[in-house]
């Protein structure tokens, strides 16, 4: 299904309760704005003791809220999305795995409730979001170091605030990255309903850029293909349409694409190198058909294609915390413009987790199940 439209009693009920709390924890906060909880909160907290299939081995456990240090933040988790490397990392074959036992979830957003004596950088009622994965955001509530929180601002919608530091942050960056791309300019992608192929054709509509968005076929394509082109796709096909020999005509009326972002690999990514641009990139940041990537020698000789990747987790690596935060800064500033917004999303009760990860496996979903805490 494509929006919220079958859980909107129990969004709006959800959405109710988070209002209540953000409301009364504005006022609590005003009042002590660096006092922690004398009582002992009862923090739930989807938990997994090693790794497997998510559904066995992720647990709904009751955890104790740390003491609040001097440069620590007391949080309340409002929403937390359920993104493919969430499902990787519990099920081991992920390029970074906390230590065990560990809480699931790298994304969410979350309040402030209260701070410890020598943070300067957030303050009690801040809407808060990870600055890096592994930190654990499938619980009500915690206590994070502030060098682990990024403030951003609390009028964003709450949807997409749980769903920023991402997927937007991927779409964006190989957008800028790899390519001088100019207006007018073409990019062709694959899984482009999943939810980075969604940041891309939205960013790349705000910066002028032409886009080509392959799907796998299904029932509900028209229904898709609205979607995608409500966002900003100029250009909606299919896998098996993008291997007939029509598509040398389609180029004809649109520059060739000089970058191809790739998240399946396997024959789509063969598909994609064939119609990119002599001296074009294509960039890989997922394997969904967990199969190889193969380019023909005759495409990297004589029309000189390049072969790259890009991991979120590795950027920021190589970056500081203050380019990760200027990132972020740019994405909130589309959001408020109207020009970036989350994904199809479901909003799932924490209690209801089990429901939630097994929508987020199953195929064809196109809608992305959050976590939501109140």
């Amino acid at each position: 299904m494509w929006g919220c439209g079958a859980l909107l009693g129990a969004r709006a009920r959800s959405r109710l309760r988070c209002e209540l709390f953000l409301a009364w924890d504005r006022g609590w906060s005003a009042a002590a704005p660096y006092s922690a909880s004398a009582e002992p909160s009862r923090v739930r907290a989807l938990v997994y003791g090693h790794h497997g299939d998510p559904a066995k081995v992720v647990e709904l456990k009751n955890l104790e809220l740390a003491a609040v240090g001097g440069s620590d933040v007391h949080v309340k988790m409002l929403a937390a999305p359920i993104n493919p490397s969430d499902i990787n990392m519990i099920q081991g074959n992920y390029g970074l795995l906390p230590k065990l036992p560990a809480v699931g979830g790298n994304e969410g957003v979350g309040q402030v409730v209260a701070v410890g004596g020598s943070v300067t950088g957030v303050k009690p009622g801040d809407w808060v979001i990870p600055a890096s994965a592994g930190l654990g955001t499938w619980q009500t509530e915690a206590v994070f170091s502030e060098e682990a929180l990024i403030s951003i601002p609390s009028d964003l919608p709450l949807q997409s605030a749980a769903t920023l530091s991402v997927n937007p942050c991927t779409a964006y960056r190989m957008l800028m990255d790899f390519e001088q791309l100019q207006p007018g300019d073409c990019v062709i992608q694959n899984a482009s309903n999943s939810g980075v192929g969604q940041a891309v054709i939205q960013i790349a509509a705000a910066l002028g850029l032409r886009t080509v968005n392959v799907v796998r076929d299904r029932p509900d394509l028209q229904k898709l293909t609205d979607r995608l082109k409500s966002l900003g796709a100029e250009h909606v096909l299919t896998e098996e349409e993008l291997r007939k020999h029509e598509m040398k005509n389609f180029f004809k009326d649109m520059p060739p694409p000089r970058l191809a972002l790739n998240c399946v690999g396997g024959k789509s990514s063969t598909e994609l190198l064939r119609h990119l641009a002599p001296g074009g990139t294509m960039v890989t940041y997922g394997g969904m058909a967990k199969q190889p990537v193969i380019a023909s020698v005759s495409q990297l000789i004589f029309k000189d294609l390049k072969l790259r990747g890009f991991w979120l987790s590795q950027w920021k690596k190589d970056h500081s915390p203050a380019q990760f935060k200027e990132l972020i800064v740019t994405l909130c500033g589309l959001i408020s413009r109207g020009q970036l917004t989350a994904p199809a999303c479901s909003e799932v009760p924490l209690q209801d987790y089990q429901r939630a990860l097994e929508a987020s496996v199953q195929p064809f979903v196109s809608s992305k199940q959050i976590l939501t805490m109140c």
